[in-house]
């Protein structure tokens, strides 16, 4: 028999708060934290960002760690530490860690360059945020699949608990900005000069930003055991490549369309029960008509209120699947739609995001997040 999966703990810092209350108040009033570059050096000023209003030398003493560690690292640390407190498993050893990155340690790379920072690699960056805490974790994994990464983690830590290999899984994602992908985005002509905004007629692209979440995955027995109460349950998922172009989205949507039909066939779902869905929406030309395409497809005239949060905090990339996860965990909880307060004029070739406070009741809400070579992901967390 599948073990039911639900979520014990989460964490997330991001530009609207470091940790979940802090984020939860701007979700309400929709507060963005999308400026002018300020922690990350470089000569490309004209283009707003999503930053955690922190130094790394401020995230290191609120971490308790050492400065010298990778921004993505530190980011890692203090998403942990909120979700780890929350679930009660910090007394716990030989977890596994599952994080999603793609710039890892890059930004110490950029300061040393020509010379190489040991903690470089996507997986360097992971396993320094996984010996902050001692034996808590046996292993850790990276997970590296552009913007669905940190979506992808938490997939593979929901396998690695039904295959009976774990009962508490930690997964999520952590992304740093960096020059590298900060330049790379620009040379596409994707970002934005001004907030970006979703579905809008007037976007232009998007923001960059930076982030880490952390959910704790466990077997809803080894919860009832350990006497915790879930915040919600992984109900399904989906992920699907549908390999049309290194950079673009397909026009109809295939890979977005794929992945929510598989989430929803695992949840046991009709597309009617989605009470929200938290879109990949970045804002740039092609993605947000691609996927108002594979929503149309799968909810038809019954489409559920579906908004953007990227409008608030920036794309964070690799870590945008937690990040996100981690606002619908907190709209459920408390019974809101985030908005997007930017959004003004209606494209004919896209959905129209709620763009006003609603209250709402959410049972079922879909996550999305999408990556580059059209690896996209889809997750549904269900209400108990």
């Amino acid at each position: 028999m599948i073990p039911e999966i639900v979520i014990t703990g989460a964490g997330t810092v991001s530009a609207i708060g470091v940790g979940k209350e802090e984020s939860l108040a701007s979700l309400r009033c929709g507060k963005c934290g999308i400026g002018p570059v300020k922690y990350l050096k470089t000569r490309l000023q004209d283009r707003p960002v999503g930053e955690i209003p922190m130094t790394n030398a401020q995230m290191a003493q609120k971490a308790g760690a050492p400065e010298d560690l990778p921004r993505t690292s530190l980011m890692s640390i203090l998403a942990l530490q909120e979700a780890i407190g929350q679930a009660g498993i910090g007394s716990m050893e030989g977890l596994m860690l599952v994080s999603g990155t793609t710039v890892g340690g890059m930004d110490l790379t950029e300061l040393q360059y020509p010379r190489y920072s040991a903690l470089h690699s996507c997986g360097g960056a992971t396993d320094a945020a996984a010996r902050h805490f001692g034996r808590l974790f046996k292993d850790a994994t990276t997970l590296s699949t552009a913007c669905s990464s940190a979506a992808n983690a938490i997939i593979f830590g929901a396998n690695l608990i039904r295959s009976g290999k774990c009962d508490v899984v930690v997964c999520g994602g952590s992304e740093s900005l960096s020059n590298y992908h900060y330049n790379g985005f620009n040379s596409l002509m994707i970002l934005d000069s001004r907030q970006c905004s979703p579905f809008d007629s007037e976007r232009a692209g998007l923001n960059l930003g930076e982030g880490a979440a952390y959910l704790v995955l466990e077997r809803a027995e080894s919860a009832r055991e350990r006497g915790v109460k879930p915040l919600a349950k992984l109900s399904g998922w989906g992920n699907a490549c549908d390999a049309f172009h290194q950079t673009a989205s397909s026009e109809n949507g295939e890979g977005a369309f794929l992945a929510m039909a598989k989430a929803l066939k695992m949840a046991g779902l009709e597309p009617s029960s989605i009470d929200y869905v938290n879109a990949h929406g970045t804002g740039t030309p092609s993605n947000d008509p691609s996927e108002s395409a594979a929503l149309s497809r799968i909810f038809g005239e019954s489409l559920p209120p579906v908004s953007s949060t990227k409008c608030l905090t920036g794309h964070t990339t690799s870590a945008s699947g937690s990040v996100e996860a981690v606002f619908c965990l907190l709209a459920m909880r408390e019974g809101f739609v985030p908005y997007q307060p930017n959004w003004t004029s209606e494209d004919p070739s896209c959905i129209v995001p709620v763009h006003k406070p609603m209250q709402k009741e959410l049972r079922n809400v879909v996550c999305n997040a999408f990556g580059f070579g059209g690896n996209d992901s889809s997750l549904i967390f269900s209400a108990l």
